[in-house]
């Protein structure tokens, strides 16, 4: 399977820290849920790796697989920005989803992966992640979503804005049948998926430093007229102005993920 032989291959491979530029195994750093041993820098990883973080060994299965973005538009060189980008990471597109438990608890889970494309979200994206709402609202189930993305993808044009809307619609049908949903921001969550999904759950944790926001800072300073904190679009600075609920350290997340679906799940029992 590609994903099998990229998985291989990138276990033997170094990688370095982009703040102190010191070099690690990939070993290394998995031990260390990829922050920087030297330094504590927040490393941005993949989707699998991402969920073989938290979710409880051997629960995870995938589903809404199979999708392949189409170059309606024919856009100049998205084709072979796509084929690319599956080489690269052995996934078919951004976002990896399915449900699992997490300390025994059901849920539905998405994974947005930055190494595709940076994450930008297009129809296909936009359909995952739509159907998993829509799995976790027959099922009655919580959804965990990991954000991570650079916004829409342009290649698609109009069809890649629908799908905030779409995605929206699914999250709001999803609370409208008294579940739960887990937003966690992680580097970078900007554009369209923060102004929809992203910032649609009833409970929002974030990253530690995490590039958080809509319009880029040179562009807010421009159209405001104005010099912004140097921690603006942080997720120091969203917390701080009530955008996020916690910032969790990986190493928390699981504990911090696992109260509050007992929670959740009492209070579902109870009511």
């Amino acid at each position: 399977m590609i994903f099998d032989k990229w998985i291989a291959a990138f276990t033997h491979e170094k990688l370095t820290c982009g703040a102190c530029k010191k070099e690690f195994s990939v070993k290394e750093l998995r031990k260390s849920l990829y922050i920087c041993p030297e330094c504590g820098k927040y490393m941005r990883i993949g989707g699998r790796e991402r969920i073989n973080q938290v979710v409880d060994k051997k629960s995870f299965e995938e589903f809404a697989t199979g999708l392949s973005s189409v170059d309606f538009l024919e856009f100049p060189g998205y084709s072979d920005k796509l084929t690319k980008a599956i080489d690269a990471t052995g996934e078919d597109d951004a976002v990896i989803c399915g449900h699992a438990t997490i300390g025994g608890h059901p849920c539905a889970i998405f994974v947005m992966d930055s190494r595709f494309m940076m994450a930008s979200m297009g129809s296909v994206v936009g359909e995952k992640i739509t159907r998993t709402f829509e799995y976790a609202t027959e099922h009655h189930i919580p959804v965990i979503g990991f954000t991570a993305s650079g916004g829409a993808r342009m290649q698609e044009g109009i069809i890649s804005l629908m799908q905030m809307a779409k995605c929206s619609a699914a999250v709001k049908k999803h609370s409208t049948e008294g579940n739960l949903y887990i937003t966690v921001l992680t580097d970078p969550t900007t554009g369209g998926v923060t102004a929809s999904f992203a910032m649609q759950g009833d409970i929002t944790l974030a990253e530690p430093n995490a590039l958080v926001g809509f319009a880029g800072r040179r562009v807010v300073e421009q159209t405001t007229k104005s010099q912004l904190p140097d921690n603006f679009q942080s997720a120091e600075f969203i917390l701080e102005h009530g955008f996020a609920d916690a910032i969790v350290p990986r190493e928390e997340l699981i504990d911090t993920l696992t109260t509050i679906l007992k929670l959740h799940r009492k209070e579902q029992a109870a009511g």
